[in-house]
């Protein structure tokens, strides 16, 4: 075969990988429209359901104000697009895993899938441990450290993104376990290093705590604790992985 068929049939791969990522994308953009036109109806309910948390704790007649004329309407409606893209999340991750798996092997294929749903299951479990435990706490403290005559009436457009940031690093954060998995599958580094490791680890999760978080211990704590408790179980986890590896690359092949 010439190199000008070598040119071309190679062209016409990368041109067909494009119509093919684009049809993926469209999909997944699509899937996020329909649940948020199902989503917009719910806005204000979706809204109420986030403040909740703050609600209940502030003072007596205490309530939340809008400090631009537009806030009452964009903020429920951002809140509907965060939330369908949440949940439209396991769909669009299948749409990237259905364009890459052809061009794994057998054995990362079977590492990739477990891994795509643990990052899932895991995101999803941060922002509910943020939703129940730390805006609560973070809320509670807030509201008790208010100087006297200071009324507390936060903006709605200004705790929607604080709550958003909240949840993004409570989400990237329980993912620790996952991204260790991966670190010792890619070879960086092994079980054994990160054991020796773990003392630092502690220590940079309480400065990432100190940093995402508020400057009140409790919300700190709440964030440093279970990213410890998460890079042991990541460590139990890599090691599983690499037993499993390996026992695989000694196993004569049939």
């Amino acid at each position: 075969m010439s190199h000008a068929d070598n040119t071309g049939d190679a062209e016409q791969s990368f041109l067909s990988h494009l119509v093919e990522l684009r049809a993926r994308l469209l999909k997944a953009v699509a899937a996020v429209l329909l649940v948020l036109v199902a989503l917009i109806p719910l806005a204000n309910k979706l809204y109420g359901w986030l403040a909740r948390p703050l609600l209940e704790h502030l003072p007596a007649g205490g309530a939340m104000i809008a400090t631009d004329v537009a806030s009452p309407f964009f903020a429920p409606l951002k809140l509907a697009f965060f939330v369908a893209l949440f949940l439209a999340m396991p769909f669009i991750l299948y749409q990237l895993w259905a364009f890459v798996s052809p061009g794994l092997y057998k054995h990362e294929r079977r590492l990739a899938v477990p891994l795509l749903a643990s990052s899932v299951l895991l995101f999803y479990i941060g922002c509910a441990f943020a939703y129940f435990l730390v805006l609560p706490a973070i809320f509670t403290f807030m509201t008790s450290i208010a100087p006297e005559g200071v009324a507390v009436m936060p903006d709605i457009s200004r705790f929607l993104d604080f709550a958003l940031v909240l949840f993004l690093a409570f989400g990237f954060c329980f993912e620790v376990p996952v991204a260790l998995v991966i670190l010792v599958a890619i070879g960086v580094t092994t079980p054994d290093q990160l054991v020796k490791s773990r003392p630092y680890t502690i220590v940079g999760a309480f400065v990432v705590a100190a940093v995402l978080t508020p400057p009140d211990v409790i919300s700190q704590l709440l964030l440093a604790i279970p990213m410890c408790l998460l890079y042991e179980l990541g460590i139990i986890a890599a090691r599983l992985a690499s037993r499993r590896a390996s026992a695989e690359e000694h196993t004569p092949a049939a």
